[in-house]
């Protein structure tokens, strides 16, 4: 029987992979945000504030950073929803191979950088003109609570490259200034590069 059935109907097999391959596809796009308004928390950190803080600072401006996933992305909760943000006019080595890109140089030191100044901390995110990339990550300038400016320090102490697109060229400028000097002082990945 299950052998008259692919010698008639071989269509439907092709179609059934079809049809896993594209689901398991828009599965792995699909979670970069979360409503977690009616949803139990499962893994809290120790002191993570309430889902009324986060509703409260994310009135004032600020978001919680709850995972650090690489030097230039990380997940936030404001209290009604986790989303991805991914840091606009940047790009720090990636500390996996993907489809993409290969794994880069310095991308360890990048991503604990970053997870040392904001993993379980507040930040302030500023949007330019496009807030969502095609992955519907959100689209941010990243500020500590003491004003600095991530992004900026990320490309200034070399843990981070200048990838700017367009609409979002806000400070494409100081960005490049930053870049050309971490260069000539061979900061970070410039000095990894140059090795």
């Amino acid at each position: 029987m299950k052998f008259w059935c692919m010698r008639t109907y071989p269509h439907v097999l092709t179609y059934g992979f079809i049809i896993l391959f594209v689901g398991l596809s828009c599965q792995s796009q699909s979670d970069y945000t979360k409503d977690i308004r009616n949803e139990e928390r499962h893994s809290l950190h120790e002191n993570e504030p309430s889902l009324t803080e986060k509703e409260k600072r994310w009135k004032d401006g600020f978001t919680y950073v709850t995972k650090v996933i690489d030097g230039d992305t990380f997940w936030v909760d404001n209290g009604r929803q986790t989303f991805k943000v991914r840091f606009i006019g940047i790009d720090a080595p990636e500390t996996r191979n993907s489809r993409w890109k290969e794994k880069g140089h310095y991308a360890k030191e990048a991503k604990e950088y970053v997870r040392f100044k904001t993993e379980h901390q507040w930040v302030r995110l500023e949007f330019d003109v496009q807030s969502v990339d095609r992955y519907k990550r959100q689209l941010a300038y990243i500020y500590l609570e003491d004003n600095t400016f991530l992004n900026a320090t990320l490309v200034e102490q070399g843990y981070a490259v200048v990838d700017t697109y367009p609409p979002n060229v806000k400070y494409a400028e100081l960005f490049t200034n930053l870049q050309k000097q971490a260069r000539k002082k061979k900061r970070g990945l410039w000095g990894e590069l140059s090795e």
